[in-house]
């Protein structure tokens, strides 16, 4: 069951240069993709890209550009996505887990839930889907009846 004492802080390792460098860039990459300066740039090079055909007759080459350039950027962004994602949610799931354990009265089944079998998962949200259809059911009985 659920504990209420607070665990000890773990050690910290000795960070990587090589891993800090990327998360940092990434980290900053990321934001900076997201932003509306971001996207009005790639949208005045999209117009630009579009302009330029007219000086090169739409030629193969010239569609060659832009196919090329956005593949390799998609390609990049795919990768920096995930990386931002999985360390999100590697961070979430430890916010979780620490309320879980210092919540009482709760399963220490689920502080790693994660790692079960989605047989297993589906049988927890049964479970809960019963929990809340039940509370739901429970508060409309005490509920007022509407004006």
């Amino acid at each position: 069951m659920g504990n209420n004492h607070k665990l000890p802080d773990p050690p910290t390792p000795p960070a990587l240069a090589r891993k800090f460098t990327f998360r940092s860039i990434a980290e900053k990459t990321a934001k900076w993709l997201g932003s509306s300066t971001t996207f009005s740039i790639a949208t005045l090079l999209i117009v630009l890209w579009g302009l330029s055909g007219l000086y090169f007759h739409f030629s193969d080459t010239w569609q060659l550009i832009i196919n090329t350039g956005t593949t390799i950027c998609t390609f990049l962004i795919v990768i920096l996505i995930q990386n931002t994602q999985t360390r999100e949610s590697r961070s979430i799931q430890l916010k979780l887990d620490e309320l879980l354990y210092g919540t009482k009265n709760t399963r220490d089944s689920l502080m790693n839930i994660e790692e079960q079998s989605d047989a297993e998962i589906d049988a927890f949200q049964r479970e809960y889907k019963l929990l809340r259809e039940k509370y739901l059911n429970r508060h409309k009985k005490k509920s007022p009846p509407p004006l």
